[in-house]
């Protein structure tokens, strides 16, 4: 199966359990892309003591994760991509159209 999950807040739980939803679907051998948009490109600066976003995003990246930011929301919150691909939204057209099954945080 392949997941598509859109991230769209910066919000420490949301975006830990999404990423955690993201690895549990990996573990059980799923293709998963995740695709950062709005606040979601943010999340790698996330420092939460209760929710380890950056442990879970580790553990995505390394389990084979596809991960996505949307190059405007970079460009308006003046980022760069660190851990992930910058992309498009003719990108994410094509991994919803592309996924089995879609899900969307924030």
């Amino acid at each position: 199966m392949k997941l598509g999950i859109v991230l769209n807040t910066k919000d420490p739980e949301t975006a830990w359990n999404g990423l955690r939803l993201g690895n549990e679907t990996l573990r059980r051998g799923n293709e998963v892309s995740l695709f950062l948009l709005g606040q979601g490109v943010e999340i790698e600066n996330v420092h939460d003591d209760t929710f380890d976003v950056a442990g879970e995003l580790r553990k995505f990246t390394t389990a084979g994760g596809r991960m996505l930011a949307c190059t405007s929301c970079l460009k308006v919150r003046g980022q760069q991509a660190r851990v992930c691909s910058l992309s498009t939204m003719p990108e994410l057209t094509t991994l919803v159209l592309e996924s089995d099954r879609v899900v969307t945080l924030g």
